[in-house]
């Protein structure tokens, strides 16, 4: 079991979350300054940089936030599929190389057709992950070859592909900007096995990330590798639980209130093997295990990661600690308040859990 953890948070281009509705211009840049510095301040490790395919662009965002902040980390949302890949490969060079050494990248091969035709994309759902793992293949190489190389695959061909840039950072020795994956479907594990440095599940169960974990490992050992894990929540978190409780319960009320307002039907499940995760879990109960809350996940149909941990920042830590009993060590947490929840997360919740671990690892240590 690690000895570390790693906080993510997340940065958008303006305020939006379930609860607040999209006003002004689409990019708020004051916005975006100082969300990503109360990050960095609040203690959390890296930030995401989400993609949609309306939004403002991502990797433009992150650049924009690098250059405000110092040493928080960052972890850009991309879409195999809309970039060459050798081109792919050479922008996340440079942007680790302008940053620092601080680029990470979330490959999302696509849960949504709709989302994918948006910008042109017509490959069904196993197709995009086939896709993805040559795309990695190829800008693995692009990092790490010292000499031009030909490429011919199902989806890519180049001749004479190379990049003079390469990435500050290194993994096992070789030039690499650290590979976050996701993806639950039967198209995804092997994937995740064979390219992953990072595997991000949503926010579900414990018996289902065990499940989950449990899959994606032994792929990855199918390869010889290794891999870390992410779970995404959404904490909720009060002086006392009743009062956590209370603010989820107007949290739901404010969801339901906006959907109607923005005229939206409660949601249906996507594409998504992750989202239909969410909904399976929901349907043992809005409230599973110490304090997973799954209702507005059922609400808008599972879309993105949308289950809490509900209850003070004591409870809300010793209930991550129960993922990292599973081999957690990153946690991707975000408000329905995103900054002010930001700031409030880097006063109890993040500290605590950080001292959490560091206790039972010390204490498993002592015991070997």
């Amino acid at each position: 079991m690690s000895d570390s953890i790693e906080f993510i948070g997340m940065i958008q281009a303006q305020k939006v979350s379930e609860i607040h509705p999209a006003r002004g211009p689409a990019i708020d840049r004051d916005y975006v300054r100082a969300f990503a510095q109360a990050h960095e301040a609040a203690g959390f490790d890296r930030v995401l940089v989400p993609h949609h395919s309306t939004s403002p662009d991502a990797t433009l965002t992150v650049a924009y936030a690098a250059s405000v902040t110092e040493r928080i980390h960052f972890m850009l949302a991309h879409r195999p599929g809309f970039v060459a890949p050798t081109l792919a490969a050479r922008q996340f060079a440079s942007l680790d190389q302008f940053s620092g050494g601080r680029l990470g990248v979330h490959y999302i091969s696509g849960g949504s057709d709709e989302e994918q035709k948006r910008d042109g994309d017509w490959l069904d759902h196993d197709q995009r992950y086939a896709r993805t793992d040559e795309y990695l293949e190829v800008l693995r190489k692009v990092w790490t070859s010292d000499k031009p190389f030909d490429h011919e695959g199902a989806h890519y061909r180049f001749k004479d592909a190379f990049s003079e840039v390469k990435p500050v950072q290194t993994l096992n020795g070789r030039p690499h900007v650290p590979v976050y994956f996701g993806g639950a479907s039967e198209a995804a594990i092997p994937v995740a096995g064979k390219h992953a440095d990072v595997y991000a599940l949503w926010g579900e169960s414990l018996a289902q990330a065990a499940e989950l974990t449990g899959r994606v490992r032994a792929e990855a050992a199918k390869q010889g590798r290794n891999v870390r894990f992410s779970v995404s929540f959404r904490p909720i978190l009060a002086e006392t639980e009743a009062k956590a409780w209370e603010r989820a319960d107007n949290i739901l009320t404010e969801t339901r209130r906006l959907r109607v307002v923005q005229g939206f039907g409660r949601g249906g499940p996507q594409q998504s093997e992750g989202a239909k995760r969410l909904l399976a879990a929901a349907e043992h109960g809005t409230r599973l295990d110490k304090r997973l809350w799954t209702a507005v996940a059922q609400e808008i149909g599972g879309r993105s990661n949308s289950t809490a941990l509900v209850g003070t920042p004591e409870q809300v830590a010793d209930a991550l600690l129960d993922y990292h009993a599973l081999g957690v060590t990153t946690f991707l947490i975000r408000g329905f308040d995103p900054l002010e929840d930001a700031i409030d997360y880097g006063r109890e919740l993040i500290p605590r859990t950080r001292e959490l671990v560091a206790q039972r690892v010390a204490a498993q240590r002592k015991a070997a």
